[in-house]
Formats: structure tokens, sequence, C-alpha cells
């Protein structure tokens, strides 16, 4: 129960450590976090909270030495384990060794992948969205080695690994920045790895391990748009079909609601080949005008 309670949080951790080039700057960045946002140093006397710091660095020293005592000792008795096929990641651990026998392969469902928009289903006005994928319930993409889901403002993307043992996050090797996104096993290729469709805001970004598969939460830069995909290059879905319903409009502040509402109306008035709402407005406006000045011929004039 302890160690599923220090894992709780390991995603997270381990986004903010490999943000930093060595431990120094992390233990920098965390007591300069409790400097600037609690009262750690100045809410009890100094000697008060050097022991609360001294007393948890030999609590966890103290159970790092016993587990690798635990673990040597272990190793003395243990038969070899039994070779397996390379899918094994290369900083595997007696653990992990042991859970890469084939009795403990996860079930990870298979998804079917995204395909092309049929050519018929396409309306007056989308000739441009010709090869372009369906997108799938969630207003996403499911791809052979990765899938994703959108809401105007957020996207989950899911990376699983096909491999015969059971993933640990401290397996994972994920890089998440701002403009780009590398999804991994330490020891192996990047499952995905390049340049993200758009910006995101990379303080909200959180990733967590779940069956086998890297869960990412990623926030949009700019909350007023669909992707067409994640990674630049791969195949885009037709942001003209996705289902706007999706987008929790609820939950926008109201002239950003009422902005997406404008966009959502012009797209479907484009697919249908009907005039904008600025189309409509300039041609009410032409109207008026028209009919203040009836001495005027407006036969010969072209509109649009």
């Amino acid at each position: 129960m302890v160690a599923s309670t220090e894992e709780k949080f390991d995603g997270m951790l381990l986004h903010i450590a490999q943000q930093h080039d060595g431990i120094e700057p992390l233990f920098d960045t965390f007591f300069g976090f409790l400097r600037r946002k609690t009262d750690y140093y100045t809410g009890a006397q100094k000697e008060a909270a050097e022991v609360l710091l001294m007393n948890n660095f030999k609590k966890h020293m103290s159970i790092a030495l016993q587990e690798q005592k635990s673990k040597e000792d272990s190793d003395s008795f243990e038969k070899p384990v039994p070779k397996v096929e390379p899918a094994t990641i290369e900083e595997i651990t007696t653990e992990g060794a042991k859970a890469s026998a084939p009795a403990s392969k996860p079930n990870i469902p298979e998804q079917k992948v995204s395909e092309a928009i049929n050519e018929a289903d396409l309306e007056e006005g989308e000739e441009s969205e010709k090869g372009k994928l369906k997108p799938n319930d969630g207003n996403g993409a499911n791809y052979g080695h990765y899938s994703f889901t959108q809401t105007l403002e957020e996207l989950e993307v899911r990376v699983p690994f096909k491999v015969e043992f059971k993933v640990k996050s401290k397996d994972c090797k994920v890089v998440i920045k701002e403009k780009h996104l590398s999804v991994g096993l330490k020891g192996h290729s990047p499952v995905i790895d390049g340049d993200l469709f758009n910006k995101i805001l990379l303080d909200e970004a959180l990733w967590h391990l779940e069956d086998n598969t890297v869960v990412l939460t990623l926030e949009k830069f700019n909350k007023v748009e669909w992707w067409g995909t994640i990674i630049k290059g791969d195949q885009e879905i037709s942001t003209k079909k996705v289902q706007p319903e999706n987008s929790k409009l609820g939950d926008l502040d109201g002239e950003t609601r009422s902005m997406v509402e404008k966009m959502m109306f012009d797209q479907r008035q484009k697919a249908a080949g009907l005039p904008t709402s600025d189309d409509q407005k300039k041609q009410d406006t032409m109207e008026r005008f028209m009919k203040q000045h009836p001495e005027m011929d407006f036969s010969n004039c072209k509109w649009g």
C-alpha cells in the first residue's frame, strides 16, 4: 500500500524532474517553492525546519538501504530469469525482469484506426477535406501507435506500449515542450517524437500511466480552435466534421463562447454553401442602403 501511495505522483514529479539538468537544480526549485509559497522557513524555529528535513532524509535513506540489501540477498538465491524477446527495456530492474514474463502480459484493447472520409460524404465547399480522416467520437483520431481526443480547450493523448511486460512510470521517457512531444520507453526509440500541431500551456501539461498506456492531458494555448492532429506530419482529421456539442461551450466565459459559436456557425454555413455571418451582415447593410435609395440603379453591381 505504501508503494502505491508513493507512486501516485510519479508522473507529475518525473515531468518536473525532466525540466532540470540534475538533482541540484531540482532541489533548488523545490526549496525555492517552499520559500515563496509556504512559511516553512519562517513559521517555526530554524532548528525545527532543519530537523524535519533531516528526519525525512534519514527515513528514506534507511528505506533505500534496506531495499538494496533485500535485493542483493534475493539475487543470491534467485534462479536466472528466462530470456524473453527483445521487448525488454535496457534499464530493467530485477522486479522488472520478473514482470516481463508472458503470464503478466497486460491486456490493451485494440482500437480501430481512423479511416479517411469517403469522397461521397463530402458536402459542397468541402473539397479541401478530401483525404483527411473522419474524427473519432472524441473529435480526434485513432492512429496505429497513438490516439487522441479533444475539446476546444484541451487534448487527451493515449500512447500504448505493446510489450510483453507490465510497464511502470520509471520505465517511461516523456518529454513535453510547448511545441514538441516525445513519448517512449527508456532504451527504446520513442513511439511518438515530433513537433506539436500547435502550442500548448506547458505548466498545465500532465501525464500518468494506465494499463501500459501513457495518458497525457495537454491544455491548448489557443482555446478557440480544433487541432487536425497531435504531431505535425501525421494525417489530419477533417475539423469541419467535428461535433461542437462535445466542446463544453457552457464552461466558456461569455465573450469566448460568443466567438466560438460564431466560428461554428460560419463553419456550418460554409459547408452548406451559404453566406457566413459577416457575409450576411454585409448583405443586410446593402439591402437597407438600396431601400433608402430607390432612385439608384444597382442592376449591374456584383456582390460578394
